[in-house]
């Protein structure tokens, strides 16, 4: 079954984060199932979603894991012209959710491993499929704990994020966060007896701003990215109940995007001297100000070393010279940190074209990944990998 056959069966299954991703994941299980693959799901706590690990090959040995999510961004509020969880092939061109985002990458592993199948693998090929990657690499960690207590741990890790077939050794890291804000309720009439909370907010805004500007005027650089620092950003802010009524609470959500040299719990630390600052200037008018952060996610950045034999092993498969680092987030860096295994992201597809209506990934970035894939495939049947 080739992997645009494949492609079509994983778009019709409308995987969006806040619903169940079982359908997909029994698909999944019943396809490798069929070609003798046996497979670990691993349920979320309330049984609603699930990881997916499968291996080909000898069992007593470490190999090269293809990693992929299986949730995507919703479709709601956009102006979608095909339908979006049924394939549309036009021009060269799938259309359809998640088409880039991540499931083109997901079908060509799936692909692989029916190949990997009818194979004598001398090192084994690992499948890793995750849930809930959309909102904070939250499904995978569980997945992680099982690689963690496992006998072997994967050599290499493909994360296979759209980066257009290009080599990503890098990621920024991200930490989300969330400030309330408390002030004093009152009659708007009266607005100076009473504090305002959505003012305290504002001023905390500024904060963030003001570090925003220092990080980018002195803060730690890397070059490889298009943002070459450390970035903050307010994606939320939620307060008031009517016009006439001086809030008493107002909630910011803000997110901090971290170049690998910069800590973001020493920024966010920072961060928080600055709120209690705000907050006690604050109290002479009432008491209860106060301005509490409680971080809501984060995970790390991923940040291989270009001249690794992780890096030099993936771009022999792909034919590249040259390396890139992603400005969006992956599983990888949780990879990275929490099981050693060395990671580089090379999908098919840009992120151009992901979380946007009428998404798509070309025939031939799935040709160029099916490729990799076949040439990674020959590498296992061929020797006993020590190292990537």
């Amino acid at each position: 079954m080739d992997s645009i056959h494949i492609l079509e069966k994983l778009i019709a299954f409308p995987t969006v984060s806040r619903d169940s991703n079982l359908a997909l994941i029994g698909y999944v299980a019943d396809l490798l199932d069929a070609h003798g693959v046996p497979c670990q799901i691993i349920h979320s706590e309330d049984g609603h979603k699930a990881n997916l690990f499968a291996t080909i090959g000898p069992a007593d040995a470490s190999g090269i894991m293809l990693s992929g999510h299986t949730d995507v961004v919703p479709i709601d509020g956009q102006n979608w012209t095909l339908p979006p969880f049924e394939m549309t092939k036009r021009d060269g061109k799938l259309y359809g959710r998640g088409a880039a985002d991540m499931k083109g990458f997901v079908a060509c592993a799936l692909s692989a491993c029916l190949k990997a199948s009818r194979m004598t693998l001398r090192t084994p090929l690992h499948l890793a499929l995750s849930y809930d990657e959309e909102i904070g690499c939250i499904g995978v960690r569980s997945l992680i704990d099982m690689l963690q207590a496992a006998p072997q741990r994967p050599l290499l890790c493909i994360v296979g994020e759209p980066t257009s077939m290009q080599v990503a050794t890098g990621h920024k890291g991200k930490l989300a966060a969330r400030a309330i804000c408390r002030g004093r309720e009152g009659h708007s009439a009266l607005a100076p007896l009473a504090l305002n909370a959505i003012h305290l907010g504002c001023d905390f805004v500024s904060a963030l701003r003001q570090e925003q500007d220092r990080l980018a005027r002195d803060g730690a650089r890397d070059g490889d990215y298009d943002i070459p620092y450390t970035t903050i950003h307010v994606g939320k802010m939620n307060a008031g109940v009517a016009l006439n009524i001086v809030p008493n609470l107002c909630q910011l959500d803000f997110e901090i995007r971290n170049v690998a040299a910069d800590n973001p719990d020493q920024i966010l630390d920072g961060l928080r001297a600055a709120a209690a600052h705000i907050a006690a200037a604050a109290s002479t008018i009432a008491p209860a100000a106060a301005i509490d952060i409680d971080i809501t996610n984060t995970y790390p950045g991923l940040d291989t070393p270009a001249n690794s034999q992780a890096v030099a092993f993936v771009k022999s498969l792909t034919g590249a010279n040259d390396t890139i680092k992603v400005a969006f987030g992956t599983e990888g860096g949780l990879f990275s940190r929490d099981l050693g295994t060395p990671t580089i992201v090379c999908g098919p597809g840009s992120m151009a074209q992901g979380h946007r209506p009428d998404e798509f990934v070309s025939v031939e970035q799935m040709r160029r990944c099916d490729d990799m894939l076949d040439n990674l495939l020959r590498r296992l049947a061929g020797h006993r990998l020590q190292t990537a």
